[in-house]
């Protein structure tokens, strides 16, 4: 119960700065916290996961709703919904772990790049109507309206920052200002207020402060007239097939972002808790429902959160009822508490995602590149440009492609077909690797020499080492086959390992063969 209360503190900022920071009203974010969070916990196949909006949707969510309006944000959350839900039903939830980590290293630091450059609007207060969605477009209308820079804004939002770098660290129990601090006895009351989430306390100690001195920020009050206090209404998206179609890519990148992060959360949660172990396809289908539910109360995506999964595990949650927990004080605080948003500086907002976007990022990965193979340099740093330059989806379609790509040529490479020896008119290979379609080229020298050859050549293959064969490699040993028999040879293979004799076989080649062993 404890541990789903200080979540549901935590989750307050958070969602209402995700959705602001997405285009959408803070109520969007502070629903989809309480709606998909309940559904998520209740129905996920983690015990501990807390779901709700993600920082990783920021960029997305705020994208779809400048190009396709808010409606269809809503039908492409839904789809996305049913899609994830699908790729539970049918037990595909481990095919997201074979996005390679350098590309989830570095779209989600691309990520964190743009939440980072979506805040700088509202930590300097600039006299913007609304920002474009693309990265150049944002840097030239930062630059062109720098002169309507608000320094009072500029001053909570930079407090902010601190606040949320020292108040952990203030706590911290080998911190000199702890020591200090258990020496006194009178001060349980202030001991206490270290179990207080910093965003919390950057939220409420910041908007006291602007609302006492009466700055001139701007608000959520300002901006969308403050918080509903109300349970939001069902309504039915305007949906229609035609849209569906039109809303494909958005949702398949939002499908996608929200198994790769709610999977990668799970496996976060799996490491530090001590909890069964998650079951990937059941927290996709949770996702998927959860997804599928919250557009119809106008929410925004949803998926596992990792700030505020670890905040449950820290804070001794051992269930799925600490998630459920965690919904119900988040709807208890908006539903009792909403008009006092009114009051909180978007500046202070953004400190709160800058800070998260900081911690997001995986920043000590670039320096340690220089450890790692040009491969791998290759596919995080184009992830990383990509995803701040064009969009998630061309990144990551870039980085699987890249993984590919560079899969094949590594295993061409390890394949090899050395010669043994040449006794007369025998020769003796011996293959080593795998022989598929991106190693066939190896096998030319083979046939060169056949051809070459003044007289009749047996040729043997030593497949001891040989661990695997596709069918285009098969198709070269056919090709060699032909030639060596079309001068008067034979071809052997000896020493075939399971799953290439078994391929052989099946094509009916083994019986072609003069040696087959």
């Amino acid at each position: 119960m404890g541990a789903g209360a200080t979540v549901g503190i935590v989750a307050l900022p958070l969602a209402m700065a995700f959705a602001i920071a997405s285009g959408l009203k803070p109520e969007a974010g502070l629903w989809t916290a309480i709606i998909a969070g309940f559904l998520i916990s209740a129905l996920g196949g983690t015990s501990v996961q807390i779901g709700g909006p993600a920082g990783a949707f920021i960029v997305i969510v705020y994208g779809i709703v400048e190009r396709y309006g808010v409606a269809n944000l809503l039908i492409a959350t839904a789809s996305a919904g049913v899609l994830l839900f699908l790729l539970g039903l049918f037990r595909l939830g481990t095919l997201v772990r074979y996005v390679p980590v350098s590309v989830v290293i570095g779209f989600t630091n691309g990520i964190a790049v743009l939440i980072a450059l979506s805040q700088v609007r509202d930590l300097l207060g600039l006299d913007i109507a609304k920002m474009p969605a693309d990265f150049f477009n944002q840097i030239g209308t930062l630059a062109s309206h720098i002169g309507s820079l608000n320094p009072y804004a500029l001053g909570l939002g930079v407090v902010c920052v601190i606040g949320l770098f020292i108040w952990p660290r203030l706590w911290a129990v080998d911190s000199q200002f702890r020591r200090q601090l258990d020496k006194i006895e009178t001060v349980s009351a202030l001991r206490a207020t270290s179990r207080v989430p910093a965003p919390v306390v950057a939220l409420v100690t910041l908007s006291l402060l602007a609302w006492g001195l009466s700055l001139p920020v701007e608000t959520i009050g300002s901006r969308f007239g403050g918080i509903p206090q109300g349970t939001p209404t069902f309504a039915l998206p305007d949906f229609s097939w035609e849209t569906v179609r039109l809303l494909v890519t958005p949702t398949l990148t939002i499908a996608l972002l929200g198994a790769i992060e709610s999977l990668l959360c799970a496996r976060v949660a799996d490491q530090l808790g001590d909890a069964p172990k998650h079951d990937p396809n059941q927290e996709l289908m949770a996702q998927g429902i959860a997804n599928t539910v919250v557009p119809f109360f106008g929410g925004m995506p949803a998926t596992g959160t990792i700030a505020r999964t670890v905040t449950n595990i820290r804070s001794g949650a051992v269930s799925p009822v600490a998630g459920m927990v965690h919904a119900g004080t988040l709807a208890l605080v908006v539903l009792l508490a909403a008009p006092l948003a009114t009051h909180i500086p978007l500046a202070v907002l953004a400190g709160v995602l800058l800070f998260v976007a900081w911690n997001m990022g995986e920043w000590r990965e670039f320096g340690r590149l220089k450890n790692f193979s040009n491969h791998y340099r290759l596919m995080m740093v184009s992830t990383f440009l990509v995803t701040i330059v064009f969009d998630l989806t061309v990144a990551v379609e870039l980085g699987l492609v890249l993984a590919v790509v560079l899969f094949v040529r590594r295993q061409s490479d390890i394949f090899r077909a050395e010669p043994v020896s040449r006794n007369g008119q025998q020769i003796t290979y011996r293959l080593y690797g795998s022989l598929f379609f991106g190693a066939v080229a190896k096998i030319d020298p083979i046939v060169a020499e056949v051809e070459q050859a003044a007289t009749p050549v047996n040729v043997m293959l030593d497949a001891t080492q040989l661990i695997s064969l596709d069918t285009t490699g098969l198709d070269a040993l056919e090709q060699l086959h032909r030639q060596v028999e079309k001068r008067g040879g034979h071809l052997g293979i000896v020493g075939l390992n399971p799953q290439p004799r078994s391929l052989i076989e099946r094509a009916g080649f083994a019986t072609k063969l003069h040696t087959f062993q």
